[in-house]
């Protein structure tokens, strides 16, 4: 079996807005362990290369994380969300994964 990291195809993967499954998946154990299918979608949003992606920035070690946004050209400076902070870095991390969920989907995600 392939891992995520060594497999060239995963920073291509391509996501179908229907697998919430995934998504349930991860906010039921943001930190791990994930299913290999899981594995891939988190290389994709975190690795693939797609214009104004979002990551976190800690803000107090340990204790508070903002939302930044990748700039679309090489050389520009990351743009921090000072008014988006987090005290839990798990509700940081599915904040982030909802926000690259819609840039590779193009749909809000939605579960029940």
């Amino acid at each position: 079996m392939m891992d995520h990291t060594s497999d060239p195809n995963a920073a291509r993967y391509v996501l179908d807005p229907q697998r919430t499954d995934l998504a349930r998946e991860f906010r039921g154990c943001i930190r791990g362990p994930h299913s290999e299918e899981l594995k891939k979608l988190l290389h994709r949003m975190r690795w693939g290369a797609f214009p104004g992606r979002y990551l976190l920035v800690m803000v107090e070690p340990g204790r508070r994380w903002a939302l930044a946004q990748m700039p679309d050209e090489r050389g520009q400076k990351v743009k921090v969300f000072h008014d988006v902070v987090f005290e839990s870095l798990d509700d940081a991390e599915w904040h982030v994964f909802g926000l690259r969920w819609k840039a590779l989907t193009g749909t809000e995600l939605k579960l029940d």
